[in-house]
């Protein structure tokens, strides 16, 4: 691609000039000559980033780190996420010690915040496994002046231990963050009730309870009532059904603050019939939270989203129809729940009405997320035919544009069912929206048109993707040669087509 360059360069514009590029290297060629052209320009921090967006987005790792190396040479101020991208980027190919080794070094960075990367760090250092690793880096590092809050990277660390069923452990990291000079939020509690009540510390759990009455729960938050339904939830399992009953009727008084009048009462006979299974008195307990409580929009979608994630679609229903009947508008998160619940469970038709009805009757336009949730259920069913349909009803939508994940989820699906040529069309489409398709997708599509005999379309999306700097895997190389060297007729015409383009 020719560029024409201005007659005077600022780093705004040659922002825009290499995010215009489709190949990364190109960009990255043009982020170089642009010094050499303009001897008194500099690039400035968003120029940085956008360079180090592009190559760790296209796998180029080593001209990555060239840019940061270089970044920290010019001094520029640069944005703590700039570090927490690539930190992650490392990761993901495996390289993990050069993250690490790049967040030791951010003291030599113009960059003020680091918090971001430090918990992006103490992340991936968790979920790879490394707890001593990430105790370490937490003594280490968590203390500096780079760091703003702690209270995040806690919170890492004691869903880290809840999830190993070490909640005592997480138990005194929560009662050490007042000494740490931060308080716990509402996910600090979620986080420990849960591990608490898996691990069958039922009694630290209500005290757990307790200490929100008087923190974070003094004025009252519909927010709380997943907390709240956690710990009922494990004393009914627990068989402690009085237990539970007394410890709601605190709930609605100190935790959701309802007032007397309104307060839904629960026959604590009618929970001891030995008739009601565990089920039935943990929908009990869902009305009354949902009955007993000042009615709020944060605490039907709180307590229907925590129901469609629990995959309990007709709870959820219940609580959006109180929701409806309230005057409240169901946001778009609580249809997306809904669907990905319904998804999961095979029902990817009654998932389609939640896009054709329900929005309609809470007055709330679809979101892209929601489309993209029931378009990967009806992928993954077989159904691109009426994934596409949905696709035209996308473009229909005043402000709504399907997005490269849409676009992802509709190639991968018609290539499943051996739609290949279709997945042609709807990966041009992409492409044309400016859209980077990822190698996976490029790999999928050239395999499969490989495998029906379309030798033809396959170099053409072969070279569309080196041209963006990809390189296709082995199986792909050798089902592509293999492919065409079967294909008699053309073979010394094609065989060279290929070769040519493995020798670029």
């Amino acid at each position: 691609m020719t560029v024409r360059w201005p007659r005077m360069l600022t780093p705004t514009h040659l922002s825009q000039i290499i995010r215009k590029q489709n190949n990364p290297f190109t960009a990255f060629q043009l982020f170089k000559e642009a010094k050499c052209r303009y001897p008194g320009y500099r690039h400035n921090g968003p120029v940085y980033a956008a360079m180090i967006d592009i190559l760790g987005n296209s796998g180029r790792v080593v001209e990555m780190r060239e840019v940061i190396d270089q970044m920290k040479d010019d001094s520029c101020e640069c944005k703590d996420s700039v570090f927490s991208f690539a930190i992650k980027t490392y990761a993901s190919h495996g390289l993990l010690e050069e993250g690490i080794s790049l967040f030791k070094s951010l003291g030599r960075f113009n960059c003020t915040n680091r918090t971001q990367t430090f918990n992006t760090l103490l992340e991936i250092l968790l979920n790879e496994s490394r707890l001593d690793a990430a105790c370490q880096l937490f003594q280490q590092s968590s203390y500096g002046w780079g760091v703003k809050s702690r209270t995040q990277s806690l919170n890492l660390l004691m869903q880290s231990l809840c999830q190993r069923a070490q909640s005592e452990l997480a138990l005194h990291i929560f009662q050490e963050m007042d000494y740490q000079g931060c308080y716990p939020n509402r996910l600090s509690y979620l986080i420990l009730m849960k591990g608490l009540c898996q691990d069958g510390r039922l009694n630290e759990a209500v005290h757990l309870l307790y200490s929100m009455f008087w923190r974070i729960s003094q004025r009252g938050s519909g927010g709380d009532i997943v907390i709240y339904r956690t710990l009922l939830y494990a004393l009914c399992a627990n068989g402690e059904v009085e237990q539970a009953v007394e410890i709601l009727g605190k709930i609605l008084r100190k935790g959701l603050k309802a007032p007397k009048r309104v307060h839904y009462r629960i026959d604590l006979d009618q929970c001891k019939n030995s008739k009601l299974t565990i089920d039935e008195i943990k929908r009990l307990f869902n009305e009354a939270l949902i009955k007993g409580g000042i009615p709020s929009l944060a605490t039907y979608c709180a307590m229907a989203v925590d129901l469609y994630n629990e995959n309990v679609t007709d709870q959820g229903d219940k609580v959006v129809s109180h929701m409806l009947a309230k005057g409240f508008r169901p946001p778009s998160s609580i249809y997306e729940a809904k669907a990905a619940a319904l998804c999961k469970e095979g029902k990817v038709d009654d998932a389609m009405r939640v896009i054709d009805e329900e929005t309609v009757k809470g007055s709330c336009i679809p979101s892209v997320a929601l489309y993209n949730i029931v378009l990967k259920g009806l992928s993954n069913e077989g159904k691109s035919t009426v994934a596409l349909e949905y696709l035209k009803k996308m473009a229909k939508q005043v402000g709504l544009v399907a997005d490269k994940e849409t676009y992802s989820i509709l190639v991968h699906g018609l290539c499943a069912e051996n739609r290949y040529i279709e997945a042609c069309k709807m990966l041009e489409e992409m492409v044309i929206k400016s859209y980077r398709p990822c190698s996976d997708t490029f790999n999928t599509l050239i395999g499969g048109l490989c495998s029906i005999g379309k030798q033809y379309e396959a170099v053409m999306w072969l070279e569309e993707m080196i041209s963006q700097g990809q390189l296709p895997e082995l199986s792909v190389w050798n089902s592509l040669v293999s492919s065409v060297c079967f294909n008699v007729a053309g073979t010394d015409v094609w065989t060279s087509e290929v070769l040519q383009q493995i020798r670029h």
